[in-house]
C-alpha cells in the first residue's frame, strides 16, 4: 500500500509543478528580465517567449494598440524593429495571454 502512496504522491508533485515553477509574469510586468510592454513580433521560430492565448485565468492582459504602447499589457504588433518577439503556441507555454480592449495588464 505504501509503493501506491509514493507513486501518486511522486504523480501529483509531477503533475502540479507547472504551477509551483514560477517563471510567471511577475507584478513588475517583466518575464525574464524584459518588459512584456512595447513592439512585439509574431514569429513562427527563434521567440523570446512563446505565448498561449486563453479566455480565462491568463498571467497577462494584453490590449493591442496601434500607438503608445507604453504600459504593462500594451502590445503593438509590428513587423520590424520588435522590443521582443513572441510564438503563439498552443501547448508548453511560457506564459498565458488573454487578449482585452480595457485594463491590460498582470490580473
Amino acid at each position: 500500500m505504501s509503493r501506491i502512496a509514493t507513486l501518486a504522491i511522486i504523480l501529483s508533485l509531477a503533475f502540479f509543478s507547472h504551477a509551483w515553477a514560477g517563471g510567471k509574469v511577475g507584478s513588475d510586468c517583466k518575464f525574464n528580465g524584459k518588459k512584456l510592454q512595447g513592439k512585439v513580433k509574431i514569429v513562427k521560430s527563434f521567440p523570446d517567449f512563446k505565448v498561449k492565448v486563453v479566455t480565462s485565468f491568463p498571467d497577462l492582459k494584453v490590449e493591442k494598440v496601434s500607438s503608445f504602447a507604453d504600459k504593462c499589457g500594451k502590445w503593438e504588433i509590428v513587423t520590424s524593429f520588435p522590443d521582443f518577439t513572441i510564438e503563439l503556441v498552443d501547448s508548453f507555454p511560457d506564459f498565458t495571454i488573454e487578449y482585452v480592449t480595457s485594463f491590460p495588464g498582470v490580473p
